[in-house]
């Protein structure tokens, strides 16, 4: 389930009492009789160090076509790495399973080869233990959890004008780049992944050679020079039961819906129309709308997925060429050990690093507190979620002048007509009674009503926790509304539901949803104050509550927008399980992530309100995460040669730092009434700030990261020598010197604890012509900053250095931050983050 509310769900559900003995924990290993996955990694360095250095350094990547045109369609192993190398890698992995467990019982799930050499296997704790006791073995860990973490959005960031334009149009906008996406899968059949929509030719770029798996639900010919790639990996999650083949899809096909609506946002076909419950919301168009896609599913609707899946899904795909792997789920639990960046996840992704691809991770739902952060290492671009300035509103004018706005994505009543208002509870037929049905209220079956009751009415229902949980739809209540000839429906927000948030909802009969507890005791107060009653008997005799509800299918462009989303995670990053602060920016920027339009799965089922539809309106980092993954797609078109590092400092360094009214963009604080709890964003709700599409298509100069300097840093973390060999198969010797993540030439800098003073270097590179650079600065509170030179002139080509000088002027732990500015004569402008945690000063005083 995606929902952008699911760590608040959970805990409204278990409140309420509704889920008991409906949540597993995954197996701990602490009965040696039960078997559990591990991921088990070799000492040996896997194929792409040495593959991929071939690739990073050749640079090359040709637009042609496939000597065999349908080799997508094959279900075989094409992968990019020699077929007789990743079978040796795998005998290997056989053989030592075999000397190690001899004649015990065990099942190899995977031989991973191509970014971790190493495999999962389903073994007791004991054998577990045996395997890591052999010198071929750098590292057991157990397998671990993961979750899930467009119409107007191209619009809002100025594509059409900006960096489609600069690309050639959208008919070229990330032509002969693609893009991996390790999600719930795809629907081959939506119109957002045809490639017959364009006469502009489109093959299939050269340096790919993935593979489109065949089974029954996803049949020969679903890929094609759009989708052109599809897998899916679910042995950890078989070998523990739990898969179930009627919901969950043994093929690369999408059952839940949210991997089609990730993928469609960074690479949607341009102008697909959106229909949804018989309304017409406008054209949807993906980022980079002539990408190719391929897709690894290891992301399930009943159960999320595993990290044994999910690296396998990563290793695969940077076997098969992406140039991009987008990421939107995150792990379920922070990893254990001395660092979060050392779990099987983030290692794989700093191999993919290593060679050339550029991966982008959802922050996480689970803000807004601070540390809530759910993506952690440096190699990865980590994205938070904001609004954009479409919104649906619709609301209801009562009899009393009293007007409530609420949420749906439905038409109005007739203008100047006020009509009668009826509560569910009031329509009850002579066999009903809330005895015998107590959910009655929510309106899911019209046999239990009165139809001469609400014939030509507004039939007022409850929305309760079961509409979030999908024991109850608002789709039954249209249908309910139907067949007693309603005028429309009326929902009231039940009172056990504090603070929850709802998108818009289509309905194809005039209605409205009330979000607030509040608005809806205004409306039953109303409703109750106007009934008319026997004195007698209390039987009601008149409905005397009128109302007319004003349609929510236009949208309102008027709204202040970015602002960064409550539930978007926070930083300041965690270091490791202890929470300690790490010195890396999270997240790295924000990018829209609320109220997304984008292709829905024909048989989805992640948001029952969209079940059948094509296309549905989503909110999450989820939702933010593939936006970037399509916009670095344009950068990676236009500068091929960038390395993922410097991708990421195109988009950071470009970042918007205020809204679309000219003050600075702000982040709410509180998941109830969000828009009341809200200030000024920092560094550690937004990153750098706001996606600027076409600025990040022209940076200017360009901060950049290799393999070796993350290496550098992973060394420099106390104790982290044999857990950097574990992964990686190096030596930390073999470093002249380890850094500190300040150090790391980021386009950012974050200091944990500022110990008196502090020197940091930034090293920039001039990607444009000859350029006039002025420096200017503002200082975090407490500190002291100053940035050498405060000039330069820099040639095409040429790097500058620039230090930057911190001194704490007061002893501190309230994080404090500010920026240096980097203006060019040329028009370039990059902005870098400072953010400053703790102060320490000289102490001058003396105790008595």
């Amino acid at each position: 389930m995606e929902g952008i509310y699911l760590e608040h769900l959970v805990v409204m559900v278990l409140s309420l009492g509704l889920l008991s003995g409906a949540l597993c924990q995954v197996d701990d290993g602490s009965d040696n009789d039960t078997t559990a996955v591990y991921i088990v990694t070799l000492k040996q360095a896997p194929t792409s160090h040495y593959y991929g250095e071939l690739r990073k350094n050749a640079n090359v990547f040709k637009h042609g076509v496939p000597r065999n045109p349908n080799q997508f369609h094959n279900p075989r192993d094409n992968s990019r790495s020699n077929r007789s190398s990743s079978s040796y890698v795998a005998r290997v992995h056989d053989s030592l399973l075999r000397r190690v467990l001899r004649g015990e019982k065990y099942l190899k799930l995977y031989s991973y080869h191509y970014l971790i050499n190493g495999f999962a296997v389903l073994v007791t704790p004991e054998q577990a233990s045996k395997l890591s006791r052999r010198r071929e073995v750098a590292n057991v860990a157990l397998d671990f959890s993961v979750r899930t973490a467009t119409t107007h959005t191209p619009q809002f960031l100025g594509l059409p004008q900006g960096a489609w334009f600069q690309a050639g149009g959208y008919e070229t906008a990330g032509e002969g780049i693609v893009i991996g996406f390790v999600d719930t899968g795809i629907d081959p059949t939506h119109p957002s992944f045809s490639d017959d929509i364009s006469l502009h030719s489109y093959p299939v770029p050269s340096h790919f050679s993935g593979i489109c798996e065949v089974t029954r639900d996803f049949p020969s010919g679903s890929c094609n020079r759009k989708l052109i790639g599809a897998r899916h990996f679910a042995a950890s999650a078989i070998t523990r039961g739990i898969f179930n083949s009627s919901q969950d899809y043994a093929s690369p096909f999408d059952g839940d819906g949210h991997g089609t609506h990730t993928a469609s946002i960074a690479a949607g076909n341009h102008g697909i129309p959106v229909i949804v419950a018989g309304h017409c919301f406008g054209n949807a168009s993906g980022m980079a709308p002539r990408a190719h896609v391929s897709v690894y599913k290891a992301l399930y609707k009943s159960f999320g997925g595993f990290a044994a899946d999910v690296v396998a899904a990563i290793d695969q795909a940077a076997q098969d060429g992406v140039d991009i792997v987008s990421l939107s789920i995150t792990p379920n639990r922070r990893p254990p050990g001395i660092a979060t960046f050392f779990n099987p996840i983030d290692m794989a992704l700093l191999s993919a690093a290593k060679a050339g691809i550029f991966t982008v991770q959802a922050a996480g739902n689970t803000g807004p507190s601070p540390k809530s952060m759910s993506s952690f290492s440096p190699w990865i671009f980590t994205v938070g979620a904001a609004s954009h300035d479409r919104v649906y509103s619709n609301s209801i004018i009562l009899g009393n002048n009293v007007t409530i706005h609420g949420v749906g994505l439905a038409s109005g009543t007739h203008e100047d007509t006020m009509l009668t208002l009826v509560s569910a509870l009031h329509a009850l037929n002579n066999e009903t009674t809330v005895t015998t049905d107590m959910y009655v209220g929510e309106c899911q079956d019209s046999s239990r009503f009165n139809q001469d009751f609400i014939e030509g009415n507004l039939l007022i229902c409850s929305y309760s926790i079961r509409f979030v949980l999908g024991l109850s739809t608002i789709e039954q209540a249209v249908e309910t509304a139907k067949n007693l000839s309603a005028a429309g429906l009326v929902f009231y927000m039940d009172p056990f539901v504090i603070g929850f948030q709802l998108n818009p909802i289509p309905m194809s009969v005039p209605g409205i949803i009330i979000p607030s507890p509040d608005d809806s005791k205004v409306l039953l107060q109303y409703y109750n104050s106007s009934l008319e009653r026997n004195e007698t008997t209390k039987q009601i005799t008149k409905f005397g509550a009128v109302a007319s509800i004003l349609g929510g299918l236009e949208a309102n462009y008027s709204n202040s927008a970015p602002k960064v989303m409550f539930y978007s995670a926070r930083g300041p990053d965690p270091e490791d399980s202890f929470l300690n602060d790490a010195d890396i920016l999270k997240p790295n920027l924000v990018a829209p992530g609320n109220s997304i339009w984008a292709a829905w799965s024909s048989l989805g089922t992640d948001s029952v309100e969209f079940q059948g539809e094509n296309f549905a309106m989503m909110s999450g980092t989820s939702m933010a995460a593939p936006h970037i993954a399509g916009l670095a797609a344009l950068i990676k078109q236009k500068f091929p040669s960038f390395s993922p590092s410097a991708i990421a400092s195109a988009l950071s360094t470009t970042a918007s730092l205020y809204d679309n009214n000219g003050g600075p963009i702000m982040a709410q604080r509180a998941y109830a009434n969000p828009d009341l709890n809200q200030s000024p964003a920092t560094p550690f709700d937004m990153g750098s700030g706001f996606v600027n599409a076409t600025a990040a298509l022209d940076p200017g100069l360009i901060f950049d990261s290799s393999y070796d300097d993350y290496m550098s840093f992973l060394c420099g973390i106390n104790g982290s020598s044999p857990v950097v060999l574990n992964y990686t198969g190096q030596n930390c010797l073999s470093y002249n010197s380890s850094i500190n993540g300040t150090d790391l030439n980021l386009p950012s800098i974050t200091i944990a604890k500022l110990n008196q003073s502090r020197t940091v270097q930034r090293s920039v590179t001039n990607i444009a012509g000859n350029e006039t650079y002025k420096v200017g600065w503002s200082s975090p509170y407490g500190v002291s900053v100053r940035v050498a030179p405060t000039c330069f002139s820099i040639a095409g080509g040429e790097r500058q250095v620039l230090n930057v000088f911190f001194d704490a002027t007061m002893n501190s732990s309230t994080t404090s931050y500010g920026r240096i500015g980097l203006f060019g004569d040329k028009g370039h402008i990059l902005n870098i983050p400072l953010s400053v945690i703790v102060k320490v000063t000289y102490n001058t005083t003396t105790n008595g």
